[in-house]
């Protein structure tokens, strides 16, 4: 989708392109080596494309989406922070999504084995006096994404409690990911596990089938999940593998055709060519100490589907 005119600023310490969408909100491109593409808006700390080195779109985003501040985009993947849906008293999944980021210029080393083989930006968020009058804790949010030379999109966010006091907090990395048809689309991974049903009132059920196929609407939290599951579109032969760390739930979301023509910033068959399938802390809330930090991690990446047994055997995450 064109954003319209943009106004291109380099910033020749990280060698990362910055442009300006249309509501003059800047964005940051990054390019890895081999030609895959992220674009992230500092309105919401979001990331609205991931591209793989053939230029094909692996997100998606509503034609009807919503580009203007203070609303959240629909698609890519907003960061849901400091509630994950609408189990709380905030907006529904928080306001950090809703905010205009910063560029974080103390550029934080997140451990040794950072090298100069991917594109990374580093944003940060820090409450303001609006924020503090609903959710009043002092915290620092900063999120680094980054795409390694393979073309995965990694996204790492740190958040520190500089409050006097311990604070409370659900998070998802609310992935919306472009698949070709809802249908020839699954799931595996979950097998087994309990999960939440939010169409029946957050009820505990176990999933029983082999892997999770769709012909419904579907909206539900797989607790204690594994950290890598994999989504199959066989149409497309392709494979997203998601892992995740210090994240223990996974959220499985697609709307279908009934709910999906009430959604104003959503097209009502879009739902067949999107599954939202997030990394998430949703059913139980983290909690951080005065000075404590905790750290989530994603990291997607795209393989031609053969057989997915391999996929699921891999390590965790480098970051």
């Amino acid at each position: 989708m064109s954003m319209g005119h943009y106004t291109n600023l380099t910033d020749p310490r990280t060698e990362l392109e910055v442009v300006r969408d249309w509501n003059g909100v800047d964005q940051v491109v990054l390019r890895s080596p081999r030609g895959a593409y992220a674009r992230v808006s500092l309105h919401g700390g979001q990331v609205l494309s991931w591209r793989n080195d053939r230029g094909e779109e692996l997100l998606f985003t509503s034609s009807k989406a919503i580009f203007k501040p203070p609303k959240a985009t629909r698609g890519g993947i907003p960061i849901c922070f400091p509630q994950f849906g609408n189990s709380g008293t905030l907006e529904q999944h928080g306001f950090a999504r809703n905010r205009i980021w910063a560029l974080d210029q103390e550029h934080p080393p997140l451990n040794q084995n950072d090298n100069n083989s991917k594109a990374s930006v580093d944003l940060i968020l820090k409450p303001s006096e609006d924020d503090l009058k609903c959710w009043p804790h002092g915290f620092e949010f900063r999120l680094r994404v980054s795409l390694t030379k393979d073309g995965n999109l990694s996204l790492v966010s740190r958040i520190r409690n500089v409050n006097g006091k311990p604070f409370s907090f659900s998070f998802g990395y609310h992935t919306y990911l472009s698949v070709s048809d809802i249908s020839e689309v699954r799931i595996e991974g979950l097998e087994t596990l309990d999960y939440l049903d939010n169409l029946s009132q957050r009820e505990r059920f176990t999933e029983q089938g082999d892997a999770i196929t769709f012909e419904s609407e579907v909206d539900r939290v797989y607790v204690s999940s594994p950290n890598v599951i994999a989504v199959l579109d066989h149409e497309k032969k392709r494979t997203f593998v998601i892992r995740k760390e210090g994240l223990p739930d996974v959220v499985v979301w697609n709307p279908w055709e009934k709910k999906s023509k009430n959604i104003v910033d959503f097209g009502d068959e879009e739902y067949k060519q999107m599954l939202c399938v997030d990394a998430a802390a949703a059913e139980r809330q983290i909690t951080l100490k005065p000075g404590e930090e905790w750290t989530g991690k994603l990291e997607l990446s795209e393989v031609p589907s053969t057989n997915c047994s391999g996929h699921l055997d891999q390590p965790g995450i480098i970051i």
